[in-house]
């Protein structure tokens, strides 16, 4: 998949794409859906994806907590392994955000990326202070020479329509398989392997520390997990048992994860992992007194067995 940062200058390889376009948080199966119409529309076209970073919503209110399911690291990989060919990752700031509808369409659209046909969730907005809308999005597609989807929010049977709202309320109340269920795939955490204090490992259970700032946060606690090592000698699919949290025992520290891969020998610092949240285990635990620690590995020797039988 080749990315694409902004909308001029783009190559004449990566003109005349059908492209879903979105915030694409989470890629969930409503997004699924537009990206499934942008391949539908037209099969004779790369397929390609138009996304903003940064988000749209940390430029509005960049005070807001986290609220981000993916990074863009994140959220390429994703796109790529559903066999998006072209990633159109807009700056966004306040020249995109001031363009009217109209010349978002003529300008970035039909002159700057050369699209030939446009996918959206049906209540996508665009333009300077969200005027246009899938109707107008279809009106100026027409005069300027690309076909317009609007998809409806794909939903599952039975139940509400998937949205990243109600993936992150499911996370947040650590039911990683209904997240998963609204997604199409695991919930991921995705980085790098960063340098900690190595307590797993003195205690006999090392483990791959990632940062988790910037992202949602799910339910604190323990979890099992599959984890995909994407970069290294050590690249492959493993299984395993993951702490997201602070770490209460060992005084006031920022959330992160740590993963501890099963069967597993070697160094992953710096590599890059994908970390799927299959099952949540339990909260987050501060044992005290003289057997602090003693309790602490007997209990780690408990989740690895429950997050075994989860993953069997």
């Amino acid at each position: 998949m080749h990315i694409h940062r902004d909308w001029t200058g783009v190559p004449a390889s990566a003109r005349g794409a059908s492209v879903a376009m979105g915030n694409f948080d989470g890629i969930h199966l409503g997004h699924r859906a537009v990206l499934d119409a942008a391949r539908n529309a037209r099969p004779d076209a790369p397929l390609g994806v138009v996304t903003f970073e940064p988000h749209p919503r940390e430029v509005f209110s960049p005070d807001s907590p986290p609220f981000r399911l993916m990074d863009a690291t994140a959220r390429a990989n994703r796109l790529a392994r559903l066999g998006v060919s072209h990633l159109f990752e807009l700056p966004f700031g306040p020249l995109l955000a001031g363009l009217a509808p109209e010349a978002f369409a003529r300008d970035v659209l039909a002159q700057g990326l050369g699209v030939v046909h446009v996918a959206v969730g049906a209540d996508f907005r665009f333009g300077h202070k969200r005027a246009g809308d899938a109707a107008m999005l279809a009106d100026l597609g027409r005069r300027f020479g690309f076909g317009v989807t609007a998809v409806p929010m794909s939903g599952l049977p039975g139940d509400e329509p998937a949205s990243s709202t109600a993936i992150r309320e499911a996370l947040a109340a650590g039911r990683p398989r209904d997240a998963e269920r609204m997604l199409g795939h695991w919930h991921r955490i995705e980085g790098p392997v960063l340098h900690g204090e190595k307590r797993g490992r003195e205690l006999g259970y090392p483990t791959a520390n990632m940062s988790v700032a910037g992202r949602v946060l799910p339910k604190l606690g323990v979890y099992a997990v599959l984890v995909d090592v994407m970069t290294g000698p050590h690249r492959g699919s493993y299984r395993g048992v993951a702490s997201l949290g602070v770490r209460p025992m060992f005084g006031d520290n920022a959330p992160n994860l740590e993963t501890h891969l099963f069967d597993f020998a070697g160094d992953l610092y710096d590599a890059q992992l994908s970390v799927a949240l299959v099952e949540y285990l339990r909260p987050e635990m501060k044992f005290e007194g003289a057997s602090a620690l003693d309790d602490l590995v007997a209990q780690m020797r408990r989740d690895e067995a429950d997050a075994r039988a989860a993953l069997g």
